[in-house]
């Protein structure tokens, strides 16, 4: 083998070993965060709460936000993310929602954020023929709210406020209609970064 081989050869090495070691510790970040949270009656209490929800009012939906990066502006203002214009993610966000599919009438929203920055949920029917993530989204970062049924952003209460600081929850209770609703963090380029999901509401 060449020395310009075998340099080659140990460039590829070192390449592979350094992905492991990010996966890995990326991997570790996320399970200490609390992103991966078990199923069960105490799913929604990440590690490192400074406060719990309160027993749901009717059917409870558990949402775990996290990010694992923070967020991040072009140099000469808001960068496109995905094709939308707005703020974009350095680093990957979520929101989970356990369960996805609840009876209508009072549904109490629970959110633990086990991330680092601040996260907030948004309540929002979803449109015929539209899916969780597709709503347009404007100059700052964030989709329209109108139509909205309820938020939880207050830290450690109910309703709106501020935002959820990082090892906090917040929760909110609303009563829905069978349909398609979203839930989805409006928190500047959060949408935009993959921060929301479905929830289907049955008869």
């Amino acid at each position: 083998m060449t020395p310009c081989r075998r340099r080659e050869v140990w460039t590829a090495l070192a390449i592979a070993a350094a992905a492991l070691v990010l996966g890995i510790a990326t991997t570790g970040l996320m399970a200490a965060s609390g992103a991966f949270h078990r199923t069960g009656p105490a799913s929604w209490r990440a590690q490192g709460t400074r406060c719990t929800a309160p027993a749901a009012k009717g059917s409870a939906v558990d949402v775990t936000v996290w990010d694992t990066g923070r967020m991040m502006r072009g140099p000469d203002g808001p960068a496109p993310n995905n094709g939308h214009p707005g703020w974009y993610g350095m680093g990957m966000m979520r929101l989970a929602a356990r369960p996805m599919t609840v009876p209508a009438g009072r549904v109490t929203v629970r959110v633990v954020n086990a991330g680092a920055l601040t996260h907030e949920v948004i309540v929002l029917p979803l449109p015929a023929g539209r899916a969780a993530g597709e709503r347009a989204i404007g100059s700052d970062g964030r989709v329209s709210e109108a139509g909205s049924l309820g938020e939880a952003s207050r830290t450690c209460g109910a309703g709106a406020g501020e935002g959820i600081a990082s090892g906090a929850a917040a929760w909110t209770t609303v009563t829905l209609r069978p349909g398609r609703y979203e839930l989805l963090c409006n928190v500047p380029g959060h949408y935009a970064a993959g921060m929301y999901a479905e929830l289907d509401v049955t008869r």
